[in-house]
This record gives structure tokens, sequence and C-alpha cells, in this order.
């Protein structure tokens, strides 16, 4: 993992969001509508799909943010937006040879210390059983093992992301429809909660035990208009950012838009800043 910083502008109350925005360059006009619209402190996109040099970067900054990117052609991709300094490091440790652009971490300071924020992209682990999805249950092995190790630090800590895990059936229109599915197998969320045991908090599920809340909807038999989605956009709270959650929102209606992603933002308030 390598770093570098980024400057810091003036912030008020923490506003955290992630986001699978399904292509940076195809979303970039409903990107730039929900960064002036809602001003989330501290944004994760995932799948940006696109090299660092390509990300449009200079209308995100003339928002106010700074841009961190580790990105990838054509595939995979995560970038985190913010409005304070950070530092950066990309990749996930415990594999090398991994060449997929799926993690980025800040430190991000804040008036009250920092804040530690991971933004992450699962693999789909589809089909299975094969290499794809051996290389989804590595990759979250070697996320366990590296959040353990932050967690030791005692900071308010998010990990944010696309998990491409559907945590239990209530995070399901039609949960029977996933039963052989790498999002929703038994393997995949004993992993799932593996994770949680480590001492996160989901924040959604910190505030609510509702069902049909959903984050995907995919783009093929009218998933949308039927309603028929899956949650698998999280953020994991360690217990000193657990304490400090005030509000959790999906902002559904981004899913309703032309040519929208098929995923939509989630964001958090957290009161410490």
């Amino acid at each position: 993992m390598s770093w570098s910083t980024c400057n810091e502008p003036s912030g008020a109350a923490l506003r955290i969001a992630t986001w699978n925005v399904n292509s940076v360059r195809q979303r970039l006009p409903h990107l730039l509508s929900y960064l002036k619209e809602t001003s989330p402190d501290v944004l994760g996109l995932q799948e940006i799909k696109c090299l660092d040099d390509a990300f449009p970067r200079a209308e995100v900054e003339d928002l106010g943010y700074n841009v961190a990117t580790h990105g990838q052609k054509t595939f995979n991709g995560v970038a985190i937006l913010s409005k304070h300094r950070f530092e950066i490091a990309r990749g996930l440790p415990g594999d090398e040879k991994d060449e997929q652009a799926r993690y980025i971490e800040a430190v991000v300071s804040i008036k009250t210390g920092v804040l530690r924020f991971a933004n992450v992209y699962f693999p789909n682990g589809n089909p299975t059983p094969g290499e794809k999805y051996d290389y989804k249950l590595a990759f979250m092995d070697r996320l366990i093992a590296h959040a353990r190790k932050l967690l030791a630090l005692e900071e308010p800590f998010v990990i944010a992301g696309d998990y491409n895990v559907i945590p239990e059936p209530r995070d399901a229109a039609k949960p029977e429809l996933w039963v052989k599915d790498a999002l929703f197998l038994p393997q995949t969320r004993a992993k799932f909660r593996e994770l949680m045991a480590l001492g996160f908090a989901d924040a959604l599920r910190a505030t609510t035990d509702e069902g049909g809340l959903f984050t995907f909807w995919d783009y093929q038999a009218g998933a949308w208009q039927r309603n028929n989605g899956i949650r698998i956009d999280h953020l994991l709270l360690s217990p000193q950012a657990a304490d400090r959650l005030k509000s959790v929102a999906i902002d559904k209606a981004m899913r309703g838009q032309e040519k929208a992603s098929d995923h939509v933002p989630v964001r958090i308030e957290l009161g410490i800043d």
C-alpha cells in the first residue's frame, strides 16, 4: 500500500456515502448532480471503469472535492472523493499478485481527529463453483485480516462499498431466486458474518429491521419497475463510528433517472465533525 496526501477545506456535519456508479464517465451528470444536491463529505465510488488519468477529476474538483482513484481499464476501479484532507492507500494487502482495482483506503482529517474510510468493491464470484468464487472468498479473507488490524487502532472506521453480498433473506425481494448465486450462498454469508463479528455494525441494520430496503435493481426483466431488488451496498461501522451514527438513507430515487446506474447511493451521518 502506498500513501499520498490531498488538501483540506472547511467541513460541517460528517456525511459519508457509497455508490457503485457503474462507469463514472457514463454517469458523470448523475454524479455531479448528486454531489451538488446531497453534498457528502466523503464519497466512495465503485466500478469507475477507467484508468486514473481518465477519471473526470477537474469537474469533481471544481465542486470542492479532493479526488483519489485506484483505476483499471474497462473493469472495476474505486475512488474516494472528500471535502477534507486525506492520506490514501491503494490496494488490499495480502496478495501482491492481485491486479484487480477493488480497494482504496483513506485517513480523513476531521475537526475531532481522523476518520478511517475504506472503499471496497467485492468480487461478484459467479459462476460457482470455480476460480471466480474462490477469488471472492480469498478476497473476503484478506479484508477480514486487514480489518482486524485496523480495528485495533480504535478509530472511527467505516468500510463502505459494493459487497456483492446479500446478508439475509429480507435483503432480497425474491430470495428464492438467489439461493445458488455467489451473492447469497451460505459460505458467502458466513464470511460476511465473520467480518461483522470482528466488531462492526451494519449501519442500516443499526437503525431498522425493515425488509424491502434495496440498493440494486438489475437492468433486466423490469426489476426496477417491479421493485425486484437486493441490498448489497453496505456501510460497516467500527464501535467508535457506530456510537456516533445519526442517520442512514438509501437514495432510491437515483435509480429512476434516465441512464441510471443499477445501484443507488447509500449515505450515513456521523456526529464526529
